[in-house]
């Protein structure tokens, strides 16, 4: 069953308002994929675009702010009669993050978002874990480190599928770079399991030491994976 077209007008009207409101556009919908410009005009921004990529027309009009002049021809959409919007939660994230990233002159790469997303998920898991361990009567430092490690596993996976999914890893590269991830992020996990147990020492709440330790791995994570694991080609 396809999208109605009330719900695509909803939908492009809210990123419209949005994307003028926060960017600072002028286009009736920035979201068409149905335009044209001079490749002179293109080619004095294109150094400036986004790496990641989402909609280029949000991405161009944008960049190029005020000194890119836009004329717009009129055209209605019609009612989908067979196929399914390609508007997800995972569309949604990007185009927020194209939109932070336009807003902070790219101080922050939307790809961060992802992987900060990931990340959350990941403390969520590496907490889970730690308390499952600790109920065990396990100690905490080995329970500690078997959270790392799940929580570890975890955000590679989601990382290769979501964050770095232009780079996505598969067969045997998948398993050569979740090695290589495991290895460079090797002092990032010994910081981590040595500052959180030194944390549970000094002031022994479980939560607090284990979310620092993995909090400051996810860190260690971010910088090694972009680096090294999925390094553009």
């Amino acid at each position: 069953v396809g999208i109605g077209l009330a719900d695509r007008i909803g939908r492009s009207r809210l990123a419209t308002r949005l994307t003028n409101k926060l960017v600072g556009t002028q286009l009736s919908y920035p979201m068409s994929g149905f335009f044209m410009m001079r490749r002179a005009s293109f080619d004095a921004i294109a150094p400036r675009l986004s790496p990641a990529g989402f909609k280029i027309l949000l991405d161009i009009a944008a960049t190029a702010g005020p000194g890119l002049r836009i004329a717009e021809q009129p055209y209605s959409f019609g009612e989908r009669s067979e196929g399914e919007s390609k508007f997800n939660a995972q569309i949604g994230v990007e185009f927020l993050g194209l939109l932070l990233a336009k807003m902070t002159g790219h101080l922050i790469d939307p790809r961060f978002i992802f992987f900060a997303i990931v990340g959350s998920i990941g403390l969520v898991v590496h907490l889970a874990v730690l308390f499952a361990g600790l109920l065990l009567l396990e100690p905490f430092r080995a329970a500690q480190v078997i959270a790392t490690v799940v929580a570890m596993t975890s955000n590679f996976l989601l990382n290769n599928e979501l964050t770095y999914r232009d780079r996505r890893l598969r067969g045997w590269a998948m398993l050569r770079g979740f090695a290589l991830f495991c290895l460079v992020c090797s002092v990032g996990v010994l910081a981590n399991v040595e500052l959180a147990s030194w944390l549970d020492v000094e002031r022994p709440i479980w939560w607090v030491a284990g979310a620092v330790g993995a909090v400051m791995s996810v860190l260690w994570n971010y910088a090694m994976s972009t680096l090294f694991v999925w390094r553009a080609s």
